[in-house]
């Protein structure tokens, strides 16, 4: 056959159809007829709500993932904010409480101070005031250790007492630290006289068995003497002022094969809870001469008006 015979167009399995071009303005101008008349008579409006409640179940499937992944994320931050804000909430409780033990400690303070300044107004013996630093290192004494010694002017046998009466005496003095040897110590004694009769005594210490304690010897089974009866200084050993309260009796016990009664008084001091006291002087120290007074000058002689001399002639008497 020859070759110019040949039928040369494609077969209609592989028919193209519309070339290209036309396609592409015919689609354009649709589109653009589709887009104006969307926006001026909103035809489109319920194709796009009927494929939007097709694909809201695909949307929101495919959204779970994120959702997860974000919300996690978010979970894991708040975590950590709430363990922080939690951390710091119990710092600051944690301060709090610790500026109200503070603030709990300096009102017993203050209203302890002003305990012991009243007391210091009610007597005229002059004092110092000093802090309780520690007890004692031997434990079969009962003594104290304060912050004030020689440098301060401590003087050794120096009584000490506190907001509610006499705590004790000093017994030794350091250059910046003194010992006080308290009023319930077996090796103290204290000169007391009873407030309502008057009658003195000499309390000493360790009463009790378990050495808290004072106790009345050598008083007389019937010696006008009851529970409740204030003890306060008798200051007839020179030591401790008159009048600064000691203890009280809490029992009286008398038998019938002693002449003596056993009494036992409870110190009104803190002899344990002790923290500001006060450290008075000895009544019993000689008071300070008092300065020379100055001599007078001689007066001097006016001028033009003789003194009786020896030789200063008399009136009535020759020469």
């Amino acid at each position: 056959m020859p070759l110019g015979t040949l039928d040369r167009t494609a077969p209609p399995l592989f028919n193209q159809g519309q070339s290209a071009l036309s396609k592409l303005i015919f689609f354009g101008a649709l589109a653009l007829f589709l887009m104006v008349a969307d926006a001026r008579f909103h035809i489109v409006q319920p194709i796009r709500a009927a494929f939007g409640a097709v694909l809201y179940p695909v949307q929101w499937v495919a959204l779970k993932p994120v959702q997860v992944v974000l919300g996690g994320g978010r979970y894991l931050e708040d975590l950590q904010t709430a363990q922080r804000n939690e951390e710091d909430a119990r710092k600051a409780l944690m301060m709090q409480a610790e500026r109200a033990a503070q603030a709990d400690t300096l009102a017993q303070d203050n209203a302890r101070l002003r305990e012991l300044l009243e007391l210091r107004q009610t007597t005229t013996t002059p004092g110092r005031a000093a802090e309780v630093l520690y007890d004692a290192a031997d434990p079969y004494t009962r003594k104290i250790v304060v912050d004030q010694g020689l440098a301060q002017g401590i003087q050794p046998g120096s009584p000490v007492i506190d907001s509610r009466g006499v705590l004790g005496q000093v017994t030794q003095v350091l250059p910046f630290t003194s010992e006080v040897t308290l009023v319930i110590d077996r090796d103290l004694s204290i000169p007391v006289q009873n407030t309502r009769t008057g009658v003195r005594s000499v309390a000493f210490g360790d009463a009790s068995a378990h050495g808290g304690g004072l106790e009345l010897r050598f008083m007389a089974a019937n010696a006008d003497l009851q529970e409740g009866d204030l003890l306060s200084t008798s200051g007839v050993d020179g030591i401790y002022p008159a009048g600064l309260p000691v203890a009280k009796i809490e029992r009286i016990e008398r038998r019938a094969d002693s002449a003596f009664a056993r009494i036992y008084c409870v110190p009104l001091a803190h002899v344990t809870a002790a923290r500001y006291v006060l450290v008075l002087a000895p009544t019993g120290n000689p008071a300070a001469p008092p300065p020379p007074a100055p001599a007078a000058a001689p007066r001097k002689r006016p001028e033009g008006k003789p003194g009786a001399g020896k030789n200063e002639k008399k009136p009535g008497e020759r020469r």
